[in-house]
């Protein structure tokens, strides 16, 4: 198959991240409940320490850098309109062996970022490239770049 058409790039526009950050800014915090903290949901000082966090510090550029040093794709999935965020590192050596990392619910591709290039290219880390895979990590539907499916889906 030919993935040329479905090349992607992780692109987001300024406007929506600066709009992301005045309306994290914008927040309606809820009064502190009485009790246990935790007792009664997220602790209001914790989630204003996550904002905090993602107005002020939180390096949306350096982490789409990361990611657009993979080739990209979003395939469309079987016969259906959804399409799925696909990273590929193709692997050193002759024949490299395909593998498959997928994340878990809650979660992300970017938990598997440190984990491509020692794969696909283990002599550049002390291995041997006829070790090496060919990596693909796919967003599950629903998650990052990849589309949510129009109704609960299986395995």
């Amino acid at each position: 198959m030919d993935l040329s058409r479905f090349r992607y790039q992780i692109a987001i526009e300024d406007a929506v991240l600066f709009d992301l950050r005045e309306r994290l800014g914008r927040t309606r915090w809820p009064s502190t409940p009485q009790g246990e903290p935790w007792a009664y949901g997220t602790s209001r000082d914790y989630m204003q320490r996550v904002v905090t966090h993602w107005r002020e510090r939180y390096d949306w550029r350096a982490w789409e850098a990361r990611f657009n040093r993979f080739e990209q794709y979003r395939i469309p999935l079987g016969d259906m309109a959804l399409k799925v965020h696909v990273l590929i590192e193709r692997g050193s050596g002759a024949h490299p062996t395909p593998i498959v990392l997928t994340h878990g619910w809650p979660g992300s591709i970017a938990e598997l970022l440190e984990l491509i290039e020692p794969l696909a290219h283990p002599e550049r880390f002390g291995g041997d490239i006829n070790d090496a895979f060919t990596v693909v990590v796919p967003s599950i539907p629903g998650y990052g770049f990849s589309d949510a499916p129009p109704s609960p889906m299986s395995p």
